[in-house]
């Protein structure tokens, strides 16, 4: 009798504590910060600034008339659906995709939560220098965009045994 494969859905605690860090990051955030006032933590390069973002990436959409909220909250849930069903396809040992999967889900699944529970994203990490700001983040953006950027990189790297 065959053993049934294991799946890649293993990976889901993975999406869980980024989700989780992500929540209780933000939290602190909404209790300790102001909105828009730097609190330094390396000069000259980076402060914690309490931010909300209504739109999605750099702001895209922001300025919508609400519409966008309930948009990128069905992206969230659609990608974040779509990678499980994906998880659940792959086998267990290709982590190549299974954990840039598990990243993408946990963020999506952080900034999904924020649009519903606030009406928009709450951002806190604001990085600068010499006068360029990257538009202000938090956990899930990083993990997104950590997930997509190891997809392309391991897209290039060959897999072979035991890797």
């Amino acid at each position: 009798m065959r053993r049934p494969a294991q799946r890649a859905v293993v990976w889901l605690p993975v999406s869980a504590g980024v989700l989780v860090l992500d929540l209780v990051s933000k939290q602190l955030a909404l209790e300790h910060l102001v909105l828009g006032v730097p609190v330094p933590v390396i000069e000259g390069f980076w402060n914690w600034t309490l931010a909300y973002n209504t739109g999605a990436a750099f702001s895209f959409l922001a300025e919508a008339s609400g519409w966008q909220r309930w948009l990128f909250a069905g992206f969230a849930l659609g990608i974040s659906a779509l990678l499980t069903h994906w998880l659940w396809r792959l086998p267990r040992e290709d982590w190549r995709q299974a954990l840039p999967f598990s990243l993408i889900i946990g963020g999506a699944l952080g900034n999904l939560v924020d649009r519903i529970r606030h009406g928009h994203v709450v951002d806190f990490i604001d990085w600068h220098w010499r006068g360029y700001h990257w538009p202000a983040f938090n956990v899930a953006d990083a993990a997104i965009v950590t997930g997509a950027v190891a997809l392309i990189v391991f897209s290039f790297v060959r897999s072979g045994k035991g890797a």
